[in-house]
C-alpha cells in the first residue's frame, strides 16, 4: 500500500543514460537524468518525506519508456502526479498536445496557453517540467529553429542538449 508523502523510485537504463523514475500513490511524479538520477536524495528529499525502492509501482512507466526508446510508442498512457503552479501545469498540459515527431517554439507554446509575449515565462515552466520525455519538453525549440534550452540543475554541462537532440532524432526516424 502506498504511503502518503512517499516517493517510490526505480532507476532504468536508456539510450540517453540512466533515468530515475519517481512515483507516488497518484502516479508518475518525476523523471531525473544524469547525476540527479544517480544521486536523487538531494533533489527529492525536499518534496517527499520518504524515498523507497519501487516494487510494482514503476513497472508500467518503465515498460512504456522502453517501448518509446524502441520506437514502438508515440504517446504515454500513465497516471501523472504533476506538482506545480497552475500556470506550470497549464504549460505542461500544452506540452502533451505537441505531436510526436513535431516541435513548437516557446513563442508558439506561449500563444497556445493564451500568453502572447510570454515565451520566457513558458520557457521557465518548460524547464521545471518534472517528467521529461513523458511530458515532451524536448519538443520545444527556439524560434530560430535552434535547440534552445533543455533545463535542469546541470544543464550548463551540455549533456541536456545532447539528450534533447537524441530524443528529437529518435522521433524523426
Amino acid at each position: 500500500m502506498a504511503e502518503p508523502g512517499t516517493l517510490y523510485t526505480r532507476r532504468i537504463e536508456t539510450p540517453v543514460g540512466p533515468l530515475l523514475l519517481g512515483l507516488t500513490s497518484r502516479g508518475l511524479a518525476t523523471i531525473l537524468f544524469g547525476p540527479d538520477a544517480l544521486a536523487p536524495d538531494e533533489v527529492l528529499r525536499s518534496d517527499f518525506a520518504r524515498l523507497e525502492p519501487a516494487r510494482g509501482e514503476a513497472d508500467a512507466a518503465a515498460a512504456q519508456l522502453a517501448e518509446y526508446f524502441a520506437g514502438r510508442r508515440r504517446e504515454f498512457a500513465l497516471p501523472l502526479d504533476l506538482r506545480g503552479t497552475p500556470f506550470r501545469r497549464e504549460v505542461w498540459s500544452a506540452l502533451q498536445a505537441v505531436p510526436y515527431g513535431q516541435t513548437r517554439s516557446y513563442l508558439e507554446l506561449a500563444r497556445l496557453t493564451g500568453r502572447r509575449g510570454g515565451a520566457r515565462a513558458v520557457g521557465q515552466a518548460v524547464r521545471h517540467n518534472p517528467v521529461p520525455i513523458v511530458v515532451p519538453c524536448h519538443r520545444v525549440i527556439a524560434a530560430d529553429g535552434g535547440l534552445g534550452g533543455y533545463g535542469g540543475r546541470w544543464a550548463e554541462s551540455g549533456q541536456y542538449a545532447d539528450i534533447k537532440r537524441a530524443l528529437l532524432q529518435l522521433e524523426r526516424r
